[in-house]
């Protein structure tokens, strides 16, 4: 801004007109002149372009054109001629600037152009001094919608959206570093600003701007491209003029830049530049060979085809073919047309008053006055704003920020003798192979990764396959990586002395993955850290963040905070934190026979056990001789039953259904105790136990004793950000002979009750100490190892590819073998004793079923005691009768205990001679009374 009022002051100052000499004295006075015109038969517009200009040759004749066909069209003006001021800027800042002066002389009430994004942004403040509209038709700096520039109205699209177009380009094909070539002027700085943002919202950057003068040498261009290809980006933005831009094309194919590998993306300038062409030379094809470019989108008419075709039969035409600068130029004109139609129906005047600050004071000799401000200047900006009409370019509508609504461009393929379109780019649906006009007419807006499509490009080199678009920079620098220089679990890496260089599990990984690459990747290992102890790892990340190395090799932890600066291979390792505590070993007890069941689980066991020796007796003490006797003897048989029952050497036999049922759920019930038993015996003979409270996380937390962790680790952190362990309680262990003493100190001796640590280096030190130590609770973070590299670094993604190749071959686990011994250790301390909760199931079967037993056996007793009772004998009723009548009908408890005691045959043939009587006597009883 400041550069602009600047040079319009200069061109103030040598703005002298020979009508300020003849001023009178009453010129000089502060009265406000106006002219008036309320319906004017005569209305001019100016127009600021460069004749002898790729732009400008195309869009002359087309404004032109437009002149003819407003004042031949009755219906837009009807009445009123309008004329149009050519003035040439000359491709030149300071004479446009001069140029649009000498044409706000003539009160225009609008102006075309100006052409120059440079010029547009001086001439902008005259603008808003005077009122006058520009319509610009070929300005794309994206930075003129700006609020600061009211009186500036685009009619062609901004360059935010060609870069937002290119940067979809880019995303598409996975590319993430791109270098932009372009001239240093306002247009070319703030579209590449443009692009930068764009990139940036797709995970990309620009890697390195290559500005050059816009009147630079080939020279300085070939200097500029010398020093770009010594860079590891080879996708090549190139934004610069039309009239220029075949020069750079032209000394990279000399230096072998448009070969195989390299990507070269161009701007609007070069379609608009070939367009203007009727034929293009085989020369320049040559040079232009695989280049992707973007034009301007300009729906395919017939109105559009029958306008070419007359422009093309104008005799005095500059250019034989024309660009979509023309449509534009030719639409600016309607659009002003338009909206003066429109400002003059709605009541409007065109009047112009000189400003009383334009005043020449004090004898100045600026012709100040001359300038004069266009009264009805707002109101016929706020009428151009609002047009709705289509156009030879397309939609005619402004949005909010007075961009044309509907931005869409043609992404072009330059091969053979000519261009092919691969797709389109719409703000509503990003990259398309459909026109985007049917796009807008679907109101579709969906512009995700998955539905961007386009055609298949041929690459500089005739090359189909898409370019990887970087390589290791050709500048003689190898790959600067980062090695920490550990002081303890050296096997992961180390630094090597014989010979010197680094070594270990991650160098080898490293190396293997890089041999997997289709590419040579030259590299510089740099040690990282005193020796004396081991590095931080976040100060480690950080110095790849600021490009003090290019990568970190080495077990660096892939955590979230480190993964804001840098970027991640794939893990090679997995990880994560987990505690270890010491362990010791059980000294041996007499009593440890009794130690796999609780006193419970002992009694519980051994009263079923004689509950269920006594169920049996009573199931089989009537059928089976073992169990008969005399009371000592029967006592006898069943205490020794039960507990050989216990170790299945029983020596009695069981002949009853329901004692053998018993026995066989009972014997089932101590064969699972018996096993359970001598699981846990052989478990607490052998096993370690804990020597420390802290038995996982949540004890951890609660626990007020040291926890040790590994110097450097970034466990210290997580510790007390993530987990709120205050700082005092942590002891920074420098190797793994510190883990050792200060695990076996132990807190009352200066020691530690755990250390946090990452699972691999716990793996070693228990493989390294024969398992002295165990680790308790899960891993509370899940994370891994992996290779970290600068941000948006191709080489993260390549390696990633490899590291995944080496885990499928097997050369992963390989090498982990090589390096890294690991001994399984059991992590079993402490087993809790068994209890009645673990067989309380088992023991309630076997009481239903003993119990089940029992009630049947009664049963079927009481039933046979019921048979048994003795009835009345017919012999001697008459001489005994009361004394017979008592015993027959009363029966003692005694009398069911014998009955219960008889061997069950006895009983058996009491109740058979019982039935024969019965029956012998009913025959009798038949007889008597047949020879009665």
């Amino acid at each position: 801004m400041v550069k602009g009022r600047t040079l319009l002051l200069l061109v103030f100052g040598l703005w002298i007109s020979t009508e300020m000499i003849g001023m009178t004295e009453s010129s000089q006075s502060t009265t406000v002149n106006s002219t008036v015109s309320s319906r004017p038969k005569v209305v001019k517009i100016g127009a600021l372009l460069t004749y002898n200009s790729v732009i400008g040759r195309s869009a002359r004749p087309a404004i032109m054109a437009a002149i003819k066909d407003v004042n031949s069209n009755m219906n837009v003006l009807p009445g009123i001629e309008l004329q149009v001021i050519l003035h040439d800027t000359n491709c030149s800042g300071f004479l446009g600037t001069v140029e649009a002066l000498q044409l706000m002389k003539n009160e225009v009430i609008a102006a075309i152009g100006p052409q120059s994004s440079g010029i547009a942004h001086v001439v902008s403040h005259v603008a808003n001094e005077l009122h006058v509209p520009f319509l610009s038709f070929g300005a794309t700096d994206p930075t003129l919608s700006a609020l600061q520039y009211p009186y500036f109205i685009r009619t062609t699209q901004s360059d935010y959206y060609q870069m937002h177009a290119i940067a979809d380009f880019i995303e598409y094909h996975g590319w993430r570093k791109v270098i932009a070539i372009f001239v240093d002027d306002d247009n070319g700085r703030n579209g590449v600003t443009a692009l930068g943002d764009a990139l940036s919202k797709k995970r990309a950057k620009i890697s390195y701007k290559a500005a050059f003068p816009p009147e630079a040498s080939q020279s300085d261009i070939s200097d500029l491209l010398n020093e770009v290809n010594l860079m590891e980006s080879r996708v090549y933005v190139l934004h610069v003029n039309p009239d220029s831009g075949l020069t750079i094309f032209s000394i990279a194919k000399k230096l072998q830049m448009m070969s195989a590998g390299y990507v070269w993306i161009a701007t609007d300038w070069l379609p608009s530049m070939l367009d203007s062409l009727v034929r293009a030379d085989t020369g320049t094809m040559n040079i232009l060979q695989g280049v992707v470019a973007f034009r301007h989108h300009i729906p395919d008419t017939d109105l559009k085809k029958s306008f070419i075709t007359r422009l093309k039969n104008l005799k005095d035409n500059d250019t034989e073919s024309f660009n979509s600068y023309a449509f534009y130029a030719y639409d600016s004109v309607w659009l002003a047309a338009h909206a003066l139609d429109v400002f003059l129906n709605e009541g409007g005047n065109i009047s112009f008053s000189s400003d009383p600050r334009l005043r020449d004071t004090k004898g100045s000799v600026l012709n100040l006055a001359a300038l004069s401000t266009f009264d009805g200047g707002d109101q016929f900006l706020q009428t151009i704003l609002r047009m709705n009409f289509t156009g030879l370019s397309g939609k005619i509508e402004f949005d909010h920020d007075k961009n044309l609504i509907y931005p869409a461009y043609d992404i072009l393929n330059i091969g053979g003798i000519g261009s092919r379109s691969i797709g389109y780019w719409s703000n509503e649906s990003g990259l398309s192979v459909s026109v985007p006009e049917t796009l807008y007419m679907k109101k579709s807006s969906n512009t995700s990764t998955s539905n961007q499509n386009l055609y298949s490009v041929i690459w500089p080199g005739d090359v189909t396959t898409t370019p990887k678009g970087w390589i290791f920079p050709n500048n003689g620098k190898p790959l600067r990586i980062a090695v920490p220089n550990r002081v303890s679990y050296k096997e992961f890496v180390a630094e090597d002395k014989n010979p010197p260089g680094v070594q270990g599990f991650c160098i080898d990984v490293f190396e293997a993955a890089l041999k997997l690459l289709p590419y040579p990747v030259p590299r510089q290992y740099m040690l990282y850290g005193n020796g004396d102890r081991n590095p931080n790892y976040n100060n480690l990340v950080d110095q790849v963040a600021q490009n003090n190395y290019d990568a970190a090799v080495g077990d660096v932890t892939i955590v979230t905070n480190r993964t804001r600066f840098v970027d991640f291979t794939q893990p090679f390792m997995g990880s994560g934190l987990v505690i270890v505590v010491p362990v010791k070993e059980d000294k041996s007890s007499p009593w440890a026979f009794l130690k796999p069941f609780t006193a419970q689980m002992w009694c519980i066991t051994g009263a079923f056990s004689l509950f269920v020796g006594t169920v049996v007796w009573i199931l089989e003490h009537r059928l089976n001789e073992e169990f008969r006797g005399s009371p000592r003897t029967q006592l006898i048989t069943v205490f020794c039953f039960s507990l050989s029952t216990m170790i299945f050497s029983h020596r009695e036999n069981t002949v009853s259904t329901l004692g053998r049922l018993v026995l066989i759920m009972w014997l089932f019930v101590v064969l699972i105790i018996n096993s359970s038993y001598t699981a846990s015996l052989t478990s607490i003979l052998t096993v370690q136990q804990l020597s420390s409270q802290i038995e996982g996380i949540d004890s951890l937390i609660s626990s007020t004793q040291p926890i040790g962790i590994q110097d450097g680790s970034f466990a210290r952190k997580y510790l007390v950000e993530e987990l709120h362990i205050p700082e005092s309680r942590i002891v920074t262990l420098k190797n793994m002979q510190g883990y050792i003493d200060a695990l076996q100190r132990g807190p009352k001796y200066g020691g530690v009750a755990a250390v946090v640590d990452e699972l691999p280096y716990i793996e070693t030190l228990m493989s390294s100490t024969d398992c002295k130590f165990r680790t308790v609770g899960q891993e509370f973070t899940k994370s891994g190892w992996g290779f970290a590299f600068q941000r948006d670094s191709p080489l993260a993604i390549d390696l990633s590819t490899a590291i995944l190749q080496l885990s499928e071959n097997g050369d992963l686990q390989r090498i982990h073998d090589k390096w890294l011994k690991k001994m399984e250790c059991s992590n079993d301390v402490d087993p809790n004793k068994l209890s009645l909760r673990s067989f309380w199931v088992l023991f309630l079967i076997c009481a239903i079923v003993s119990v089940l037993a029992i009630i049947i056996f009664f049963v079927r007793v009481l039933c046979q005691y019921i048979k048994f009772s003795p009835e009345p004998e017919e012999v001697g009723v008459e001489i005994q009768p009361t004394k017979y009548r008592r015993t027959s009908k009363t029966h003692s408890f005694k009398d069911l205990i014998v009955f219960v005691d008889k061997k069950e045959a006895e009983i058996k043939e009491i109740l058979r001679e019982k039935r024969k009587k019965r029956r012998r006597s009913k025959s009798l009883d038949g007889l008597s009374n047949s020879t009665t």
